[in-house]
């Protein structure tokens, strides 16, 4: 059983790389490559691996046996060839048994040895864990720089004999991918494979938090190089985290006082769905909210930034907050690059630990569809603010001897080596980082130093730590959180919640080059501010497009035009009493009831009287006056309409009742008070509906507002939101279809009543026919009126020309049918005498006139008739005139008596003929 397991066993190889993490798990045919990230699995190869350790170690001791024994078999077989008293032994296995067992024995103690020797090498050195992002596909794969500067550092803390007396600090390290799931694994294969790990290093914010939540079981202190995620701060969640990276909350106070020096109290945010992002978010909404700083949007996206980006245009968001790794950074931009927002009417603030060139690398590798030249438009001008990460004093030595610049040097170097071009500044993801695991390392060397000391005293060592030792664990937690020096990134001190403490640097992208605008300290709330900001336009953005409200009002030329018309209108209605009154006593006026033209021509008054109204708006009337005005237009237009229409309506309806009587006085007068009474009627229920409309629910001034329209000239971030003025109630649909619907049913009834009556005349109204064609005026153009302007309400200038032209066509056309043949009478005839052709309505009906035309028409065929018989007897005459001429004697004038007879005879019958025709 044990044989078939070590040679299973012994044909799994695992192949452990620090720089993609593949674990490569191949049998002799086929061989399978698989990439272990699920914890599971990777439990199962760690153990795996450790099995294969040991038992490929006991398989190699057993070949070198079996090759042993078999070379003496080999020779004892020789041997006996030539002595066959050796047959014997050479057939008995026990013997080559024996010798194999004493060689195992043999071949184990010497191993048994070394390992011994080599145990005591190892406990002179001190173990950590290093998890590194290299290699993943997205989030911040900072190891590629960090990992190099981590083992510069090593180098460092191993050359220093005061540092670690007789202890070497090794770093194990491997590629985590900044995956959570994969940094797991990699945290669990260092903690179960020896030796034992005294600490852990960590990069990337998701796996730094799932590595620090975990390591506390087992009293393992957790250091992290490259983290700002806010939630980190957890001290209850997270009892032994450190970081050299100060949190992204950090940058949050800066952005805040940057907002305030420049005057933008609207912002939006635009953030990658990742924890730190959303965390960092969050304490951004809290400050914003304390500062008074309105966030207009906050949009998040998972992989495809490009809704959310469209999503800003539409906010019309013009400060925005970014947080996202590189990758998505350079999405966005390019996002932003075709959505045009950029330029001087944006800005957009930028996590500032990319790289200084990250915008124009890896472009075709990620799939960007922008060119390098379209990436450095769009990121012109952006704001940038990160904790400083290298000492500013580049001449200033550091803990290691090194300044900033020396480091800046050597990783430069180390990174040539790797085959990095850093000669054409293509710098590796995590470069700004690389100083912040060199001192990661430094940090983690003196604490374990401080930690030696005070374990002096109770008889401990570093080397006795195991994953259940408290005590060792509480001795490294208190080292480090007292840890204070002066490294290549600055001073490295940790709050009580494991932060790096650190001032804030403001860059400013300005040419395609990081431009520094100042620096800012937290907790002094000092802002250094150096003035090089520059800004694309003339002046620094705004934080929002300034809206001029634009009020829309009627055109001056149409009101001018239109309200020229209404008084020269209005003059002609005045103009037409007076000569309604001064003829009074004429049978012409008489006859047509002159008191309902004089109220028909006071209804035309008022309804051009309410055009006026209707066209002065804002222009002319202040907005605490608008309301009266509103209440003026309503009243105007109803009750002149009432009054206007309904003396026609009760002329055509008195005619109707005339000729629907079965018997009826042709001699009897109609009784005007019966015409009033109709107007009256019609007019009170105007009032009533006036009246319940105002005062349950009066008119006021609404305004409508337009969408945003550019400015003719203008260099500033203008836009014109037109307005347009409105009377409505709160319940104006209901009351206008009330409106609408009694006037719409009067005026079809009065188009009925005119319709039934077009062939009747009376003498007692002697202009019923006009007002018919009146009636047929108002209705049309009513019914199409009513609707346009509903429609084009929205439209000040269309909306009142319609309605004026509509209003004004009635009046003119109602004075010019029912008056113009009056007025003309009268010129004609100054005296009063019977009906001239002027007024064919005074004694002749419908059925008369069209008797009349009709015999006039017969006439005219009758006398074409007779002149062609006189034309044929003309001829008739000369012919005999022409015989009389050639004839002679008695017989020419018997010839010519008789001629003459029968030429009178046929004269006679044609006579007789055209007399018959004509009867």
């Amino acid at each position: 059983m044990t044989s078939l397991r070590s040679s299973r066993v012994s044909q799994c190889h695992t192949d452990v790389s620090h720089k993609n993490n593949n674990f490569n798990c191949s049998r002799t045919k086929p061989r399978i490559k698989f990439k272990l990230k699920a914890d599971r699995s990777d439990r199962l190869c760690s153990r795996a691996r450790a099995s294969a350790s040991a038992i490929s170690m006991l398989n190699l001791y057993v070949i070198i046996i079996n090759r042993v024994c078999n070379s003496i078999a080999c020779k004892v077989k020789a041997v006996s060839t030539l002595h066959p008293r050796l047959v014997a032994t050479r057939k008995c296995p026990c013997s080559m048994t024996v010798v194999r067992a004493l060689l195992l024995l043999l071949l184990f103690f010497c191993a048994s040895s070394s390992s011994f020797v080599t145990a005591s090498d190892q406990d002179e050195v001190l173990h950590i864990g290093g998890i590194f992002p290299i290699n993943g596909e997205g989030g911040w794969q900072g190891g590629q720089a960090c990992m190099p500067a981590a083992y510069l550092a090593l180098e460092d803390v191993n050359k220093r004999a005061d540092l670690l007396p007789g202890f070497q600090l090794r770093l194990h390290s491997n590629d985590s991918e900044c995956e959570p799931g994969l940094g797991a694994s990699v945290m669990y294969n260092l903690l179960y494979n020896p030796p034992q790990k005294l600490l852990l290093l960590a990069g990337c914010s998701t796996v730094c938090t799932t590595v620090a939540e975990a390591a506390k079981m087992w009293n393992l202190m957790v250091l992290c190089y490259g983290a700002s995620s806010p939630a980190l701060s957890d001290r209850r969640r997270f009892p032994t985290l450190f970081r050299t990276h100060p949190s992204a909350t950090v940058h949050n106070p800066t952005r805040i006082r940057l907002m305030k020096k420049f005057g933008w109290s609207r912002v939006a945010i635009l953030q990658q769905a990742e924890e730190v992002f959303i965390s960092t978010v969050e304490d951004l909404e809290a400050r914003c909210k304390e500062a008074g700083i309105e966030i207009v949007t906050r949009q998040s996206f998972l992989s495809d930034p490009g809704d959310a980006v469209r999503n800003l245009r539409r906010q019309d968001a013009r400060i925005i907050v970014g947080l996202f790794y590189v990758v998505a950074a350079r999405r966005v931009l390019c996002d932003l690059y075709k959505h045009q927002l950029y330029g001087s009417s944006y800005v957009w603030f930028f996590i500032g630990w990319y790289e200084d060139n990250w915008f124009e690398v890896n472009l075709e590798k990620e799939g960007i569809e922008c060119t390098a030249a379209q990436m450095r438009t769009a990121a012109e001008g952006h704001l940038t603010t990160e904790a400083l990460m290298w000492n500013q004093n580049q001449n200033q030595p550091t803990i290691s001897g090194m300044t900033s610049e020396d480091f800046r040097v050597r990783l430069n170097n180390k990174l040539r080596t790797e085959k990095y071009d850093i000669d054409n500044l293509r710098y590796p993801e995590g470069y700004q980082e690389a100083p912040l695991a060199y001192d990661a390392v430094w940090a983690v060397a003196l604490a374990f130093n401080k930690t030696m000391e005070r374990l002096m005293g109770t008889g401990k060592s570093l080397k006795n730590f195991t994953y259940t030792d408290k005590d060792i664990a509480d001795n490294i937690y208190a080292a480090i959180n007292s840890t204070s020096f002066l490294g290549v990134s600055g001073i490295v001190a940790f709050s009580s919640q494991g932060d790096r403490i650190a001032l804030t640097q403001i860059e400013q992208m300005t040419e395609g080059q990081y431009v520094k605008l100042g620096y800012y300290d937290t907790q002094a709330d000092n802002l250094t501010w150096l003035n090089r900001e520059k800004w694309a336009g003339v002046k620094v953005p705004q934080d929002r497009t300034v809206v001029r409200r634009e009020l829309r009002t009627v055109s001056l030329p149409l009101f001018a035009c239109v309200t020229a018309v209404a008084a020269a209108g209005v003059c002609i209605a005045f103009g037409l009493v007076v000569f309604n009154i001064w003829n009074s006593h004429r049978r012409v006026i008489q006859s047509s009831h002159p008191v309902c033209n004089t109220i028909m021509l006071f209804g035309c008054t008022l309804c051009l009287a309410g055009l006026v109204a209707l066209g002065a708006d804002g222009r002319f009337v202040p907005q605490d006056q608008f309301a009266a005005v509103c209440q003026a237009r309503v009243w105007l237009l109803s009750i002149g309409f009432t009054l206007a229409y309904g003396a026609m309506f009760s002329k055509v309806w008195r005619v109707h009742r005339f000729t629907t009587k079965a018997k009826v006085d042709p001699k009897k007068k109609v009784e005007p008070w019966k015409l009033y009474t109709m107007v009256s009627g019609l007019l009170v229920i105007d009032a009533v509906l006036l009246l319940s409309w105002q005062l349950r629910d009066p008119l006021r001034r609404r305004v409508e507002l337009f969408p945003l329209e550019d400015p003719p000239n203008a260099l500033d971030d203008v836009k014109i939101r037109p307005e347009l003025e409105h009377c409505e109630s709160e319940h104006n649909t209901i009351w206008l279809g009330v409106m609408y619907g009694y006037k719409g049913l009067v005026l079809v009834f009065g188009l009925f009543l005119a319709y039934e009556t077009r062939s009747v005349k009376l003498r007692q109204i002697n202009d019923s026919r006009y007002v018919g064609m009146s009636i047929y005026n108002v209705v049309v153009l009513c019914l199409i009126t009513a609707p346009v302007s509903m429609v084009v309400a929205s439209q000040q200038d269309a909306s009142f020309g319609f309605v004026s032209l509509a209003v004004i066509f009635c009046c003119f056309l109602s004075m010019a049918l029912i008056f113009v043949p009056k007025v003309i009478e009268v010129i004609r005839h100054p005296k009063d005498r019977a009906e001239s052709k002027y007024n064919p309505d005074a004694g002749m009906s419908k059925e008369d006139e069209e008797r009349y035309h009709k015999l006039l028409a017969e006439n005219d065929q009758l006398q074409q008739l007779i002149t062609a018989k006189e034309e044929k007897i003309r001829t008739l005459k000369q012919k005999i005139a022409e015989r009389d001429a050639q004839r002679s004697g008695g017989q020419t004038v018997i010839g010519t008596t008789a001629i003459q007879q029968q030429t009178t005879i046929q004269a006679a019958s044609i006579t007789q003929d055209i007399q018959d025709e004509h009867i």
